[in-house]
C-alpha cells in the first residue's frame, strides 16, 4: 500500500481563514485561534472550500468497498473490467500465522490461475474478474474536502477500524498535516478531542491519543 498527495488547494489553512473571516465579518489576525475556534463549535463548512486528491496504490477491494462508502468524495479507481487484475493484499494477522499464509497463498494462486485461464478462453476481464477474492488490488484516486476528511479520520484512524484502511487513513492524515497544520491539529479518532464513543474503549487510549498528537 502506498499513499500520495497528488494535489490540493493552495494554501488550505489560509483560504478557510479568509472565508471564515467573510462568514463572520471578521478582522481578526489570528488565523489559527479563528479556525481553532470555529473548527470546535462544529461550524465547518468553511473547511469545504479546501479539497485534497490522493493516489492511493495497491488498495484491496475490501478496502476500497469501505472507502468509497464515504460519498462527499470523489472516486477514480483502476477498472478490472479493461486492465489485468494482477496481486492479492495480505492482511497483517495472515502474515503472522504460518499455518494461515499457506491457506491463503493456495487460495489466491488457484484464483490468479483460474483468472488467467479464462482470458485465455476468450472471456473479457469484465467476465474473467469474478473468479478473484476480494484480496485483489488496484490504484484509486480520491479526492475530498477537508470537512469530509476530518470525518474520515474521525472514523477510519479509530483502532476499532479495520487495520488496512487504518493505515491508508493514517498516512493521508500525515499528508495533510504537513499540509494544513491548523485545519488538522486535532484531526484523527474521537478519543483524540474527548471522550471515545466505542461500546467498548481502547485500554490503551492515552497512548493512542499520543501518537495522533505527534504525528
Amino acid at each position: 500500500m502506498q499513499v500520495k498527495l497528488l494535489n490540493y488547494t493552495p494554501n488550505p489553512d489560509d483560504i478557510c481563514f479568509e472565508t471564515a473571516k467573510i462568514c463572520y465579518q471578521s478582522k481578526s489576525s489570528d488565523k489559527e485561534g479563528l479556525l481553532s475556534k470555529i473548527i470546535k463549535s462544529g461550524h465547518l463548512s468553511i473547511l469545504e472550500h479546501a479539497s485534497f486528491t490522493f493516489l492511493i496504490k495497491d488498495i484491496s477491494r475490501v478496502a476500497s468497498h469501505q472507502l468509497v462508502r464515504h460519498r462527499i468524495a470523489s472516486f477514480t479507481q483502476q477498472s478490472h473490467r479493461y486492465t489485468k487484475a494482477n496481486g492479492f493484499f495480505i492482511p497483517e494477522n495472515i502474515q503472522q500465522n504460518q499455518k494461515a499464509k499457506e491457506i491463503f497463498d493456495e487460495i489466491t494462486k488457484k484464483a490468479q490461475l483460474a483468472y488467467e485461464e479464462l482470458l485465455k478462453l476468450g472471456l473479457p476481464k469484465e467476465d474473467a474478474r469474478y473468479v478473484l477474492p476480494t484480496a485483489v488490488v488496484s490504484d484509486i484516486i480520491v479526492t475530498m474536502n477537508a470537512r469530509e476528511l476530518l470525518h474520515f479520520f474521525t472514523l477510519r484512524t479509530c483502532y476499532k477500524s479495520q487495520k488496512e484502511i487504518r493505515d491508508i487513513a493514517i498516512e493521508m492524515l500525515k499528508l495533510c498535516k504537513q499540509t494544513a497544520p491548523i485545519i488538522f491539529k486535532n484531526a484523527g479518532p474521537s478519543c483524540v478531542r474527548g471522550r471515545c464513543y466505542e461500546s467498548k474503549p481502547c485500554e490503551d487510549i492515552d497512548q493512542i491519543r499520543q501518537f495522533f498528537i505527534n504525528l
